[in-house]
């Protein structure tokens, strides 16, 4: 293959990311694009950066250190990455290549002033942009200088900024190769930066362009405020303009210098209104081209605008398909789920399949279309209230929706609304026995199914699946399973509402549902105090269990005095948990009993942080103060004028929540109980498939939807390209932050706490669990890492059933995430702790380590001095 040095950019596009880089390739395109001006220029290839690295074979090993390091050792990559890029400074360029660049440079004009701009391979990425991870050079004179900064640029790509992205984002340094623009310098009027997307909001329709005088670069490096614009549909929707007090010019010795504005000119505006419409629909023309929002870098230029780079907005959440051009609106099923991490292809499909409402996918999450329910009138206030109580912010975000003139295209009232949610409880007798029967029919059919499932492979394994999931349907959304919590929920509203406004008791039921019956979530972390205790007197397994590496640790046990007792006590737990996981919605999640080492230091903090007998004790303490309360409410109900009708109205309601709340738990286990016998079916078909070399390894399935998967094992063919798309993508999404309302414009709605009686200073959240806590700030994003002390709070984004077992050892609870029955809260009411939830940031506004007081009664978190 010849080697080619030097392209012209007129000659290359955005398929050639490999040859010209991100950067080139996109300028590439733009000069493509009919009524984009481009200023012109040529790229200096990949090829060119190979040939120099393979003149220093020194920096082979080199690469080998960088990678082996941590991306926090900063001062490690600091050293290293310097030694690297004074080494491709120092070498010389060969000749034929010098030739190569000279002869470009002569053909443009080589007295010129030129831009000369770093192209990495991996940058201007639709999933990772590396915006200003390495470097441009303005105004360079001479051949000589180029050829230098030509250098620099190549050496560019080791900053140790540059060196650190990779290293978060998984990019192997050897991937990645540098080429070079270079540019005729355009000397603009005014330059800055457009997103054909709304950086704040997100919104697709809206433009946002800033401006400022002289080069781009004061306004990139942060010199000065910009001018900001909005356009929306061809109109300036918003402007604010800047006092702009220094801008930054071309310096006649080369590079640049910063100059001062003068005062008249100062809060002059650096574009007209007609330009700033002109230069949005110049973007739009842009991301057409492209097919996808962008961020354009522009300069004005004797009245005409030149782009000089374009690039893919990373940060944006993308929008689900609608099939359709009428507005949408979307609500995450993640924050009811708790679990707002991307999920994987075949984890997607599984909940969709499992799930009666229609559900639409972005950015591996999962959105609900509320379009029509907030429509209609009928639909929409039953939607309003169950969001307003579960979710304040998600409640207040549609209604900021409904809000806006002409988003809804309401439809005509179908009818009388039904009950407000709140009202009286469904009829239903309280007796446990019901409870009794729905859990034993589900453990039947879940061993049915196990039991069947084993005889099943190849294409009827995946029929006997799609099969077997109508009966986790039928089970999941039995009318009367559903009445049971549903009566439950509802009573523990009524209790609230009623014995605030009876005895200005405010959160009444959460002392109430203390130690109910039949959760089997709150179970699972008292029977993990309990493997604490099987284990503790034995210390050759507490000393083995502090050093555990890898998931072979429960076979080594019984070499160990009290081993065999800690593996038993341990795999018991696991038989009726294990199936269980953070994440869990998602089957392709690994299970605890896939990964038993992950509860190791759970065992080991139960070990240090309680006594013997402390799981029964904790239930039986619950279990005391709920009756104590119930016995005071009541008294002081029959106090009051129709004291015993109000008190026997109450009671009958704290039987009801006593009885079934416990059970508002189950129906998921029962889920992920049943996904967890699917799982592993799977993966032995998995395993076939990679010994006839189908596939290369059986993780590969989760990056499959379901369907694509039957239709893998019926060809015994897959197409690793889409698993490799799939990997990529997944990666990406991993970065993003999903959002509560999304509208088919890309809008993200982020809702408001509505409240105006909280102290100043105070983070507002939703209460969840009454009382009032003091304590040291524990901020734990991996529940695999908690290192917990008696009297700690978690702060953490959310909780599903997986976090239970820390709740033991915690005094109080803080999330980003969460609603008044989603699990984390349910299961704190149930231990007595202190909770608020859906603090916004709480992770990254409350310290590690920082003394917080949590007002669950109240709903805020006040940081203490």
């Amino acid at each position: 293959m010849i080697e080619q040095y030097v392209l012209d950019l007129q000659a290359v596009d955005e398929m050639q990311v490999a040859v010209v880089g991100g950067k080139g390739a996109h300028l590439g395109g733009l000069s493509r694009i009919d009524g984009i001006r481009v200023p012109a220029g040529f790229c200096v290839t990949t090829d060119a950066f190979r040939r120099i690295m393979a003149e220093a074979p020194s920096i082979d090993s080199r690469l080998d250190q960088l990678s082996r390091l941590n991306p926090d050792d900063r001062e490690a990559i600091r050293t290293l990455s310097a030694e690297i890029r004074r080494t491709i400074e120092g070498i010389a360029i060969p000749d034929d290549l010098t030739a190569a660049i000279t002869r470009a440079l002569a053909q443009l004009g080589e007295h010129a002033a030129y831009a000369v701009r770093s192209s990495a391979t991996a940058e201007d990425l639709p999933t990772a942009s590396f915006a200003g991870q390495q470097d441009t050079y303005l105004n360079v004179v001479g051949p000589a200088a180029i050829l230098q900064h030509v250098s620099r640029c190549w050496a560019s790509l080791f900053t140790e900024r540059a060196v650190t992205y990779r290293q978060r984002n998984g990019i192997d340094h050897r991937t990645v190769h540098m080429a070079v623009v270079v540019q005729q310098m355009v000397f603009p009027h005014a330059a800055g930066i457009m997103f054909t997307a709304d950086p704040i909001t997100s919104n697709r329709r809206v433009a946002s362009v800033e401006a400022s005088f002289g080069l781009g670069e004061a306004l990139v490096s942060g010199l000065v405020n910009p001018d900001v614009y909005n356009v929306r549909d061809g109109e300036i929707v918003a402007k604010a303009i800047a006092a702009k007090q220094r801008a930054v010019h071309a310096s006649p010795a080369g590079g640049t210098q910063e100059q001062a504005i003068d005062p008249e000119r100062q809060e002059q505006p650096a574009l007209t209104d007609a330009q700033v419409v002109w230069l949005a629909q110049l973007g739009r023309r842009i991301e057409a081209h492209f097919g996808r929002p962008q961020d354009i870098e522009w300069c004005l230029v004797d009245d005409g605008f030149q782009i000089v780079q374009s690039r893919p907005i990373t940060t944006l959440f993308p929008i689900p398909e609608s099939g359709d051009r009428e507005n949408h609106v979307y609500v995450s099923v993640g924050h009811q789920q708790m679990m707002t991490d991307p999920m994987k292809p075949l984890g997607l499909s599984f909940w969709q399949m499992t799930t009666p409402a229609p559900m639409a996918e972005a950015g591996g999450r999962l959105f609900v279309d509320v379009t029509q329910r907030l429509a209609s009138p009928t639909s929409r206030a039953g939607l309003l209230e169950l969001a307003g109580r579960s979710d304040p912010l998600t409640g207040d975000a549609l209604q900021t929706i409904l809000e806006r003139d002409g988003f809804i295209r309401p439809l005509p009232d179908e009818g009388r609304p039904g009950p407000p949610f709140g009202g009286a409880p469904a009829p239903i007798e309280t007796d446990p026995a019901i409870v009794t029967e729905l859990i034993g029919r589900s453990e039947e059919s879940i061993a049915a199914s196990e039991r069947d499932i084993r005889t099943k492979s190849g294409e009827a394994l995946l029929d006997f699946i799609r099969a077997d999931i109508q009966e986790l349907k039928r089970i999941l959304f039995d009318p009367q399973s559903h009445q049971v919590f549903m009566s439950a929920m509802e009573a523990t509203w009524w209790l609230n509402e009623q014995l605030e406004a009876w005895l200005g008791e405010k959160n009444a039921a959460d002392t109430l549902t203390q130690s109910v019956p039949h959760n089997v979530t709150s179970e699972m972390g008292l029977a993990l105090l309990g493997v604490a205790d099987v284990i503790r007197p034995h210390p050759d397994v507490v000393a083995f269990l502090q050093h555990v590496e890898d998931e072979g640790f429960l076979d080594e046990l019984p070499k160990l005095a009290g081993g065999r007792e800690a593996r038993d006590a341990i795999e018991d737990w696991l038989d009726k948990y294990g199936m269980r996981c953070v994440g869990e919605i998602d089957i392709t999640r690994p299970r605890w009993s896939e990964r038993p080492s992950t509860l190791v230091p759970m065992i080991l903090g139960n070990i240090k942080n309680f006594e013997p007998g402390a799981g029964e004790r904790r239930f039986e303490q619950g279990r005391q103060e709920a009756w104590k309360k119930e016995q005071e409410l009541l008294e002081r109900l029959r106090a009051l004028p129709d004291g015993e009708r109000k008190a026997e109205e109450t009671k009958r309601m704290i039987d009801r929540v006593r009885t079934f709340i416990g059970y508002r738990e189950y129906p998921k286990y029962g889920m992920v109980s049943r996904y967890f016998v699917y799982k592993q079916a799977l993966l032995e078909e998995a395993e076939r498939l990679v010994q006839a070399h189908v596939l290369r390894e059986k993780e590969d399935i989760f990056y499959l939807t379901f369907q694509e998967l039957h239709d893998v094992v019926r060809r015994n063919r897959v197409d690793d390209q889409l698993i490799g798309r799939r990997k990529d993508a997944f990666r990406s999404y991993q970065a993003l932050t999903p959002p509560r309302v999304l509208t088919s414009d890309g809008e993200v709605i982020a809702g408001a706490y509505r409240r105006d009686d909280m102290p100043a200073g105070a983070l507002i959240g939703l209460p969840v669990s009454a009382g009032t806590v003091e304590g040291r700030a524990r901020v734990i994003l991996d529940m695999a890492r908690a290192d917990l002390e008696p009297g700690d709070i978690l702060v953490t984004a959310h909780t599903d059933p997986s976090w239970t077992p820390l709740f033991v050892a915690i005094a109080g609870l803080v999330t980003e995430v969460g609603g008044l029955m989603t699990h984390g809260a349910v299961i704190a009411r149930e231990y007595g702790l202190p909770a608020v939830v859906g603090v916004v940031d709480a992770t990254r506004l409350i310290p590690d380590g920082q003394r917080i007081r949590v007002h669950g009664t109240d709903g805020y978190v006040e940081i203490l001095p």
